[in-house]
């Protein structure tokens, strides 16, 4: 019988490297889509550009629904969203069915902001894709669903459970 350490001891390192890559990957994309905001007068940061594109997706969800869906605390997200409402990219509305409950919304400033920011992506994604073939992209999607599948069956607290010794 196989000891449960000894899952953890034979990792696969290719597993790690690829998480690796995809961190790497990440950091070079946001640090390229944003370098073009950050240089204007209002110095969006990678957090405010995810909260604008949350609330372009899901118009009138609260601060909690965001915090639900990032599993940012609601500190953090306090900051974020009063420092785009201040900056006129974001609004609060009173709930109609609960006036203790406010649901946010993309400015018209906030809107254009969110398109361009969405267009430099779209444009940046192109261009790391450029040689690589249609099924290799679908291929690399797919396995990419599966991982992120995987990771939300795995609950944070029990992950580790499957594959540690607990002596």
């Amino acid at each position: 019988m196989q000891n449960k350490v000894d899952l953890v001891n034979n990792v696969d390192d290719t597993a790690e490297q690829i998480f690796e890559a995809i961190h790497t990957l990440m950091h070079q994309y946001r640090s390229r889509q944003f370098a073009a905001i950050r240089d204007d007068a209002l110095g969006l940061t990678h957090m405010e550009g995810k909260v604008l594109g949350y609330f372009c997706r899901h118009p009138g969800h609260t601060q909690s629904d965001l915090a639900q869906h990032s599993g940012r605390d609601k500190a953090q997200l306090t900051r974020l969203i009063t420092r785009l409402k201040e900056a006129g990219l974001l609004e609060a509305r009173a709930d109609t069915q609960d006036r203790r409950s406010m649901r946010l919304y993309l400015t018209e400033a906030g809107q254009t902001l969110h398109s361009t920011l969405h267009q430099h992506g779209r444009l940046l994604a192109a261009r790391a894709m450029q040689g690589i073939p249609a099924a290799q992209a679908e291929a690399l999607l797919q396995a990419l669903l599966h991982i992120r599948h995987n990771l939300e069956q795995d609950s944070p607290d029990k992950s580790c459970d499957k594959h540690c010794d607990k002596t």
